[in-house]
């Protein structure tokens, strides 16, 4: 006879198997200098990761991007230099894109050259980017709460709302962004509460929560499952995370403090920078819902 508590038990581990099996690391790339955000190039075959190298919020010039091969192996270190300190990556019209504190820099994949640069008056910190299908680019500004959009070659304020609690992450779907939140935020960057995700509609730039606005973590990097849900980074606790579409947060996988922004990379494998150890990790992630 099964006891009450066998039932439990039986009952929380289909829970957990129901939500993805344990992930299982890929390979693990090393030698950068604070590694922010990846993204894989399926048409060049290459993986690119932004290098802060410095402060994050410095008009340096010690940024850089890292080239590597679809296996992960490093083709070249410094493959893209002469930027300031380069967070989020994203990929459209043919072009890499890089948010570097208070602009974006168009880069020609080809020839590994920064050819444009796009400058975003009154913003202190761009740190994500996202496209969507049409090629509009996204970033969010995490100081000031707000978000911008490059398009047609000229890059505006879209929005700015303290109801995006220092917006992270972001990912473009129809009609609206998902944003992983901070948190609001003290100069420090440490929060008293921590963030979770959110949603932008677009066409009215109403902010509200994915699912409840329960606190879950100081949220970086968001990418989609493929299932309808979506995998997030905790920067500074650490870890990857699946989060359902009713905002639910499992942890998957506990990693140390700068769990970056993370991207997919070939073979569907989930690609997380580790900005505070110099990595950058690779891990098959098989959901199951």
């Amino acid at each position: 006879m099964r006891t009450p508590q066998l039932s439990a038990l039986v009952f929380a581990m289909l829970s957990f198997s129901a939500v993805a099996a344990e992930p299982q690391k890929v390979w693990e790339a090393s030698g950068f200098k604070q590694p922010e955000s990846v993204v894989f190039d399926r048409a060049a075959g290459a993986i690119y990761v932004s290098n802060v190298n410095g402060d994050a919020m410095k008009k340096d010039g010690n940024g850089f991007i890292s080239k590597l091969g679809p296996d992960g192996k490093v083709v070249t270190m410094e493959w893209v230099k002469g930027l300031d300190s380069p967070t989020g990556l994203a990929l459209a019209n043919g072009k890499l894109y890089a948010a570097d504190v208070d602009r974006i820099a168009e880069i020609d994949v080809a020839k590994g050259e920064i050819i444009q640069r796009y400058e975003a008056p009154g913003s202190k910190f761009l740190n994500d980017l996202t496209a969507d299908k049409t090629g509009r680019v996204y970033a969010s500004d995490m100081v000031t709460n707000s978000i911008w959009v490059l398009d047609g070659g000229k890059l505006s304020l879209l929005m700015q709302d303290d109801a995006l609690d220092n917006p992270n992450g972001l990912l473009a779907e129809d009609g609206r962004l998902v944003v992983a939140s901070w948190g609001k935020m003290a100069p420090d960057f440490s929060t008293k509460v921590p963030g979770h995700m959110k949603v932008v509609d677009l066409a009215t730039k109403k902010v509200s929560a994915l699912g409840d606005s329960t606190p879950a973590g100081n949220f970086d990097g968001v990418v989609p499952d493929g299932k309808g849900n979506y995998l997030v980074t905790d920067w500074m606790s650490g870890g990857l995370f699946h989060v359902a579409k009713d905002g639910k947060p499992t942890r998957l996988l506990p990693l140390t403090k700068g769990s970056a922004d993370l991207g997919v990379g070939p073979d569907n494998i989930i690609m997380i920078p580790m900005m505070m150890d110099g990595t950058v990790l690779a891990y098959k992630v098989d959901t199951q819902r």
